[in-house]
């Protein structure tokens, strides 16, 4: 009977435990509460796969507010994300549906993301591909991002072959690897170091952060496919799900 009763209690601590849900203090005096709390260490200690299940619904709650507040950040911040003048736009210029990258040049995901980017702008013409120039690695990487951003504003059409060559290279993106590139590729020197020196570039990073930081963004890559922010080098076909789904439902997640 003893062990009967053990049982029950064991399982209606394991359902309260699972769903949070407060036990009435009211109900025990405290010789009981005592005996109570040292039950239940027991029993958690005897079945610790509770404590698993336990955090696994918590993670997926999270989740979920994290989704619910990322898609106001996007609602809210639609402009600076899709349309914002430092954009780089790769793929279709006027594609039904933009997947859009945070990237850091010294970021060895993201190095292993670029070639998911170019089978999805080679296999789908209709994605708008947006890269947001996001250096976060140090002072080397923040070196590599003002030559590429300068880059891009004085010999655009050298941008993507760039791109590819400097994120895809083996070595570390400094300022001397991206200016090599850069003059490799026949941009003028002194108009890529001119334009290097514009503090406006400082304002476009700056605006990457503020982006990232309302959007609970702290690593590369990250990406916003249509209403939903994305964390992490989750691969091709979790990017090329979301896509569908946009089509289907409107939203990333339908």
């Amino acid at each position: 009977m003893i062990r009967r009763v053990r049982g029950l209690i064991g399982a209606a601590l394991a359902a309260a435990v699972i769903s949070v849900s407060p036990l009435p203090a009211v109900a025990l005096d405290d010789a009981q509460k005592v005996e109570f709390g040292q039950f239940i260490r027991e029993y958690l200690i005897q079945n610790p796969e509770i404590l698993l299940e336990v955090q696994a619904a918590y993670e997926a709650k999270q989740e979920v507010i994290q989704r619910e507040q990322s898609k106001q950040v996007i609602a809210q911040s639609r402009h600076v994300i899709f349309n914002s003048p430092n954009n780089i736009i790769l793929g279709n210029p006027e594609g039904d549906v933009t997947i859009v990258e945070f990237f850091d040049y010294n970021c060895g995901f993201c190095k292993r993301a670029m070639k998911d980017m170019e089978e999805i702008i080679a296999n789908d013409p209709n994605v708008r591909f947006i890269l947001k120039e996001f250096p976060i690695l140090g002072e080397d990487s923040t070196a590599a991002h003002r030559v590429s951003t300068a880059l891009l504003r004085i010999a655009p059409e050298q941008y993507e072959t760039f791109h590819l060559e400097l994120l895809g290279g083996r070595d570390r993106a400094t300022e001397v690897r991206a200016l090599e590139i850069a003059i490799n590729l026949g941009v003028d020197e002194a108009a890529l170091r001119n334009a290097m020196a514009d503090e406006s570039i400082t304002e476009s990073f700056r605006e990457a952060y503020q982006l990232a930081d309302g959007l609970g963004i702290s690593g590369t890559p990250s990406y916003i496919v249509g209403d939903e922010a994305v964390f992490g080098a989750v691969g091709m076909p979790t990017l090329l799900g979301k896509v569908a789904n946009l089509r289907d439902c409107q939203s990333a997640t339908c």
